[in-house]
């Protein structure tokens, strides 16, 4: 048994790849590496007398540095590579979403409020991003205090958030907007 221990506690650690073939390998790559860190670390908890059998314990205590080293760095590149997955999809969303027209993105902002929206942004601004009535802007024709308050933009999306933002602060009532959709 103890041969085999040596054996197990010698072996190297996984080598990192030179390859960078996407964010989805990396996570691959990051979650091997902790599922092997953690086996590692688990037989020395199992066989603790390895850590002080002086045959063993040089290499054992090594080992249990360099594998809970290296859990942390690659739990925390893990963490690090879901955040870029995370925010490489929302980039492809934002741009799926500002390739569509103001009423495909009204509707897909507002959800099940879409009906709604659409009314009010047709009678604040005939659905158009340039709208403009003194301090007013935009698709929901927002004043400079909740354009500051609630962000603003430029493109239909960027006017569509806020609009959501100031909407779901209000209550979801319409009350801070001329247009109602009822009317």
């Amino acid at each position: 048994m103890g041969a085999c221990a040596l054996i197990l506690l010698v072996l190297p650690a996984t080598a990192q790849s030179q390859s960078r073939s996407g964010l989805g390998a990396q996570l691959t790559k990051h979650l091997s590496t902790m599922k092997k860190d953690r086996q590692v670390l688990r037989f020395l908890r199992t066989h603790s007398w390895l850590l002080n059998d002086p045959r063993f314990a040089t290499e054992a205590k090594r080992q249990l540095q360099v594998h809970t080293l290296s859990l942390e760095r690659s739990d925390r590149k893990a963490a690090e590579t879901r955040l870029a997955i995370a925010r490489r999809a929302e980039a492809r969303r934002l741009a799926v979403l500002a390739a569509q027209s103001p009423p495909q993105v009204i509707c897909r902002v507002f959800g099940t409020y879409c009906g709604q929206a659409l009314a009010v942004s047709r009678c604040e601004s005939g659905l158009l991003t340039n709208a403009q009535n003194g301090q007013y802007l935009g698709l929901f024709q927002m004043g400079s205090s909740e354009r500051r308050i609630f962000g603003h933009g430029s493109t239909a999306v960027a006017q569509t958030r806020a609009a959501h933002k100031y909407f779901v602060a209000s209550g979801r009532d319409w009350s801070p907007w001329s247009c109602k959709p009822w009317h």
